[in-house]
């Protein structure tokens, strides 16, 4: 990941937080005074998006120095240090909210998403995520996806074709068959971008399957129609389960042979890690 591309977003959440200045910190701690800090995880998560926290630091001040301590992805213990700072007193305070929101947010990302991977590590069922991001935060979340162990969906509208079930209400309303019309008319339009199309039942799959999709979403199928599901079509297209689906559901889910489970959860509801910044007093030499 080249975090260089997110400058701006660092600059707007300091701009937002910091403002005209940080007025309790200029007026406690001296100029000159400097100290050191460590970054701690308070708990066992996935490491996701340190280097925002390094950015948010090295925009405040360019001579502050960072050291991050885990890569990326780790899965790291309570206790852990995540990085050391040294410089300015003030830097370190001033940058400690935003550097904090920034990583408890995506390693929570990370961690949430590799509690799912882990239920199913035993069977062959994918993670994925899907388009319920933060505006504007996209790209950032998605990574922490895959620090977590998931993989991703589409990014967007473009990437590829997916139909869901308001575009079959709409197409419904030109007469039968209309999976296969839809699935159709979106090879027409676009012929090189794969189809996934979104299904309620067996009977929509078995249409979807006759009208050659790529990929089927089974949306809120029961762990038992999710298996009669897969024995209809898990050879002749990529089926994906979701809607509904948790932690104490998604073992029974995988077990069904399901290939891809997508988890809106994931990156709308991940709890936030718990991550602190702990201060040393020490006006160093």
């Amino acid at each position: 990941m080249d975090f260089s591309v997110f400058n701006n977003l660092v600059q707007q959440a300091l701009s937002e937080d910091v403002g005209a200045g940080d007025i309790t910190t200029i007026a406690l701690i001296p100029e000159e005074e400097r100290a050191r800090a460590v970054i701690v995880a308070r708990q066992r998560l996935a490491v996701a998006g340190l280097p925002l926290a390094e950015m948010v630091f090295t925009a405040l001040d360019s001579e502050i120095d960072c050291h991050i301590e885990v890569d990326e992805g780790d899965m790291v213990e309570e206790g852990t240090i995540l990085m050391r700072i040294e410089g300015r007193a003030r830097t370190i305070l001033t940058g400690e909210r935003t550097a904090l929101n920034f990583i408890q947010h995506l390693c929570g990302i990370a961690t949430h998403t590799s509690r799912f991977v882990e239920k199913v590590e035993n069977g062959k069922t994918i993670i994925l995520d899907t388009r319920k991001t933060i505006p504007g935060y996209r790209k950032l979340q998605k990574y922490a996806v895959l620090m977590g162990g998931g993989e991703n969906h589409r990014f967007g509208l473009y990437d590829s074709i997916l139909i869901k079930d308001n575009h079959l209400t709409l197409v419904a309303g030109k007469g039968p068959g209309k999976i296969k019309r839809a699935i159709k008319m979106s090879r027409d339009a676009f012929p090189r971008k794969p189809v996934e199309i979104e299904v309620e039942t067996i009977d929509e799959l078995s249409e979807a399957l006759e009208a050659g999709a790529e990929t089927v979403l089974l949306d809120n199928f029961s762990p038992e129609e999710l298996a009669q599901a897969v024995k209809v079509g898990g050879e002749q297209a990529r089926l994906e389960a979701s809607g509904g689906i948790n932690l104490e559901t998604i073992e029974a889910m995988s077990s069904t042979g399901i290939e891809t489970i997508s988890l809106g959860c994931l990156t709308h509801s991940a709890p936030a890690a718990d991550i602190a910044l702990e201060l040393e007093y020490s006006n160093i030499e």
